[in-house]
């Protein structure tokens, strides 16, 4: 007999996967959002780890200027790392459900601002200050909700990327995440052996839907992606303000 619950999980790392193949984000966002409604956020975050893992280090490796992408941004990713850990335990705190919902509401202003072709810009010279800053911030929050798109993806476009270099460190932040977050769930004595075949399952429907993502992303103009990438974070931010509020 098929399992209903397991049919639904490999849909939503599908649908996840696709998403983040077309706009270089969403793997953890829709993940978390719709496996919450059949688990504690706590486990849908540690089933998680490895298709995140896998599929972030995939979008790293895959463009063409990966040792150009570490050496601007290690210092955001030394905040991502610091700001995770020093929040290890929100996850299970009574303050989820709000942190969730902000998470969503700040996604959602963001997304407004970028279809209306408000572009944010942030000078180089400030970065070596501005991106510990919002390492550390995006550290926090993704230690509350295990979703690590605000405020790095906000202040990696403002940097000036252009559309591939902005999918490849994308990748190197959330593959920094992934691992930091890691950590956190081993402490929390989330991860199991049992979880290794569910997550090997989750894996492949994200491979899968990843993949797919990549051939659509590649077909499509510079206006085109950026459209889809702000509408993309529209979606996701106003599903988990939604979903955490009501």
């Amino acid at each position: 007999m098929i399992d209903a619950n397991a049919l639904f999980i490999a849909a939503v790392f599908v649908i996840a996967g696709l998403t983040k193949g077309v706009i270089g984000l969403g793997l953890p966002t829709i993940s978390m959002g719709l496996l919450a409604l059949v688990m504690p956020p706590v486990q849908a975050a540690a089933l998680l780890a490895l298709p995140s893992f896998v599929t972030n280090f995939w979008q790293m490796a895959a463009g063409p200027s990966l040792w150009t992408g570490i050496r601007r941004l290690w210092p955001m990713m030394a905040g991502v790392c610091l700001g995770t850990w020093a929040g290890m335990g929100l996850m299970t705190g009574a303050g989820v459900r709000n942190g969730t919902a902000l998470l969503g509401i700040a996604l959602a202003l963001y997304a407004v601002t970028g279809l209306a072709s408000l572009r944010l810009s942030i000078a180089r010279e400030h970065e070596a200050w501005a991106g510990p800053v919002v390492g550390a911030v995006t550290g926090l929050i993704t230690a509350a909700t295990g979703v690590f798109v605000i405020p790095a993806v906000p202040y990696l476009q403002a940097i000036g990327l252009e559309k591939e270099e902005l999918i490849q460190v994308l990748g190197l932040s959330f593959t920094v995440s992934t691992v930091a977050l890691t950590v956190n769930l081993a402490a929390d004595n989330a991860l199991s052996s049992s979880l290794a075949g569910p997550a090997l399952g989750a894996l492949g429907m994200a491979a899968l839907g990843m993949w797919l993502g990549q051939v659509l992303r590649l077909r499509m103009s510079p206006l085109t992606f950026r459209r889809c990438f702000f509408a993309g974070l529209l979606v996701l931010g106003l599903y988990l303000a939604a979903r955490a509020l009501l």
